[in-house]
């Protein structure tokens, strides 16, 4: 049987190697469970995905860009570069997924939740709506240029080196979080909770973008110690 019957007949797709194939007008209408399989380079840009699972499948440079994606779960697996740019990901979950290099630009990200997931480098500046959620996610170097998390509760999340000019979190907390030399150029932190952030060395244009933050006595203490003042 050859991988288009396969995927006419069945719906629960194991282990099967995918790669660099074209999918948008192979699968059938309803959801399919992708299981273990490499979906390296494969083209489901443009393709009805709603409420299809990919659990645990290589997803290096695999080209989601344009698909409806509602109601997906990825979890899991991932790769280098996927590409998700203007795809609709309404009430998608990316659980435990490696998501390096991830392009989303353009896409809608309403709903969407993003749990234990390796996203350094992923770009998601550009990404059409407000309700994207994090949490135990690694975000190093990542571009969220823009990105709104306004009263969001951020616990686990590394923004180190993370592009993040002109992000709202406002009203945000921060729960055992990282901001290490992130960029924060005209980015607003109003009534934001940092006391559970590392902030590393905070130099003088950060400084003024944590202007209404709320931080610790002991952040406060750190960062007036670097400007040669002592608290007591």
């Amino acid at each position: 049987m050859d991988v288009t019957e396969l995927l006419a007949e069945k719906r629960n797709i194991e282990g099967l190697n995918l790669s660099g194939m074209a999918l948008t007008d192979v699968l059938a209408a309803e959801p399919y469970r992708f299981t273990n399989c490499d979906l390296t380079r494969a083209d489901l840009s443009e393709a009805d995905l709603a409420g299809h699972v990919f659990e645990k499948c290589v997803l290096d440079e695999t080209d989601f860009r344009g698909s409806d994606l509602e109601g997906a779960r990825f979890e899991g697996g991932g790769g280098a570069k996927t590409r998700f740019g203007r795809a609709e990901l309404t009430d998608a979950t990316f659980v435990n997924a490696d998501l390096s290099g991830a392009e989303f630009g353009n896409a809608l990200l309403t709903d969407v939740n993003f749990t234990g997931c390796r996203m350094i480098g992923a770009r998601l500046t550009g990404a059409r709506g407000t309700s994207f959620f994090l949490s135990r996610s690694n975000l190093t170097l990542a571009d969220l240029s823009g990105c709104s998390f306004r009263k969001h509760e951020l616990e686990g999340i590394r923004f180190d080196e993370a592009n993040l000019a002109s992000c709202d979190f406002t009203g945000a907390v921060f729960t055992d979080c990282r901001l290490i030399r992130a960029r924060v150029v005209d980015t607003r932190f109003t009534k934001a909770d940092l006391r559970g952030a590392d902030l590393g060395e905070v130099d003088d244009g950060q400084l003024r973008a944590l202007t209404g933050a709320i931080i610790s006595s002991s952040q406060a203490a750190a960062i007036l110690a670097v400007r040669g003042l002592t608290v007591l």
